[in-house]
């Protein structure tokens, strides 16, 4: 993976920060139209250097998980709007409620959850990361992975909705590295960005089978996320925070495994909160 990176990515973080390109408020798909507004994400914040971490990172994501859905009263829920009468049926008309429809605007929420919790400073104060294109790039590889994998497991219909997550997370990295002052050779960068997100895909779902090592998902993380010069290993400096974010990881495929399919669907989910004060205490 790391001579990709160096080849698609060095010039990228010369440029600017990966979450110092602004989003924009339409969020809809290149082929598809979603008629339904979802719940903004944080504004992003400027690029930063990594800070020395102020928790107890051994102490970290050992609590017992539990499902990451929202609770119905939550002010975080995103829920279809109930329209009656003629504008019930001029949108049945205009198919708002077709099994497509549904789909688009649940995958929109998913992925404004997955963008939330990667803009969130906490996630690079905790684990000591400078907020780059790369580093920000690498950990939204890590949580989209987190929400296909757990999609899947709910079978065709899963996989067609990560369909629909992976095409608005495709949309929203090719205007960013627009954005970001690459414009000639696009296509080049966004095939070479494919490349790793696909490759980082597949080496998370190795270092999660049956047969793999807990050291395996910790080697793969320091790979995809940390190391710089293509150690195969951290050394002993980093590997208490690389096994930190391993043990979060493997926090949060549990919690999802517990997540119901109506959640998942709806995007009425969030990750676990990783305010440095209470990392393991999750409140909703």
């Amino acid at each position: 993976m790391l001579p990709r990176w160096s080849r698609a990515l060095s010039h990228l973080s010369k440029l600017r920060s990966f979450n110092s390109i602004e989003l924009g408020k339409d969020f809809s798909l290149i082929h598809h139209q979603s008629y339904a507004a979802v719940a903004p994400a944080p504004a992003p914040a400027d690029s930063f250097p990594p800070t020395k971490s102020s928790v107890n990172l051994d102490k970290m994501f050992w609590s017992k998980p539990c499902s990451l859905a929202l609770a119905p009263d939550s002010p975080l829920r995103v829920e279809d709007p109930k329209y009656e009468g003629i504008r019930r049926i001029v949108l049945k008309m205009m198919l708002f409620y077709s099994k497509q429809s549904k789909s688009i605007r649940g995958a929109n929420v998913i992925y404004r959850r997955v963008l939330s919790q990667v803009d969130k400073p906490a996630i690079y104060e905790v684990f000591n990361l400078e907020k780059t294109f790369r580093m920000t790039f690498s950990l939204l590889v890590l949580h989209m992975w987190l929400c296909l994998r757990r999609l899947k497991a709910e079978g065709k219909d899963g996989v067609e909705l990560g369909q629909y997550v992976y095409e608005i997370y495709n949309h929203d990295v090719e205007l960013r590295v627009s954005k970001a002052g690459v414009n000639l050779l696009l296509t080049k960068w966004m095939k070479e960005l494919e490349k790793i997100f696909y490759g980082n895909i597949v080496a998370y779902d190795a270092a999660l089978l049956p047969e793999a090592t807990h050291e395996e998902l910790t080697e793969v993380i320091w790979r995809n996320i940390f190391s710089d010069d293509g150690t195969s290993k951290p050394d002993a400096a980093a590997l208490r925070t690389v096994q930190a974010m391993a043990r979060y990881v493997c926090h949060e495929v549990s919690c999802l495994s517990l997540t119901d399919k109506e959640a998942m669907f709806s995007g009425n989910f969030m990750f676990t909160p990783l305010e440095s004060s209470s990392a393991d205490s999750v409140r909703r």
